[in-house]
């Protein structure tokens, strides 16, 4: 720590100190760098749920699964969002917590606010995209409510007039398409080849730039 003297010369007379203030020698310098510990915080703070653009370098996991990099479109610093391996609409994706969390009620205050923000954000951009009128946002909560994966995932879901002849069949449709995407997982893909995938999400990336 430098202890500032002030003095009429643009040199600075300084004494250098280490642990709680002991003194170990007087020096000359020519300019003091100021980074305080307050500084620090402050810009970690503007990191809390904000956009996380560099996604190449994280790793991503959907409960034991490790999710290719290419797959994912758009991530904050604790939720991330992916194209569905077997969409059952034009749209349809995943937006999960970054950390492994079996139950929507073991997040935490932080998470469950990012996961919505992101799904707003991502649930928009899609609508307007893939000219729908309407999204369905859902989440399985458990293995009783049809989850396969335990991992919590919201399904978003564009909407048009006349995708489902009745509106309550998606939900029955997203059980079905809930225990393929395990299968699947479990296997190599036959529907969709990584590729495939990984066009659809830069597609989606540069919506929400």
């Amino acid at each position: 720590m430098l202890k500032q003297i002030p003095i009429c010369s643009k040199r600075l007379l300084a004494t250098k100190t280490t642990g709680w203030g002991s003194v170990t020698r007087r020096s000359s310098i020519s300019t003091v760098t100021k980074t305080t510990t307050t500084t620090r915080r402050r810009r970690a703070s503007t990191l809390t749920c904000s956009d996380h653009p560099k996604m190449e370098a994280d790793k991503f996991t959907f409960g034991s699964y490790k999710i290719d990099n290419k797959e994912v479109f758009y991530s904050s610093n604790l939720s991330y969002a992916m194209v569905n391996l077997r969409p059952l609409l034009p749209g349809h994706v995943l937006v999960c917590p970054r950390r492994e969390v079996k139950r929507f009620v073991d997040l935490t205050g932080d998470e469950t606010s990012d996961l919505w923000i992101v799904a707003q954000k991502v649930g928009k951009q899609l609508e307007y995209y893939h000219k729908a009128s309407s999204l369905t946002f859902t989440i399985q909560d458990g293995p009783q409510a049809g989850q396969t994966v335990p991992h919590v995932h919201i399904h978003i879901i564009p909407r048009k007039g006349g995708d489902f002849e009745r509106n309550d069949e998606i939900y029955e449709a997203i059980d079905e398409k809930e225990k393929e995407l395990k299968l699947d997982l479990d296997k190599e893909r036959k529907d969709r080849t990584l590729e495939e995938m990984a066009q659809e999400a830069e597609e989606y990336k540069k919506l929400l730039v």
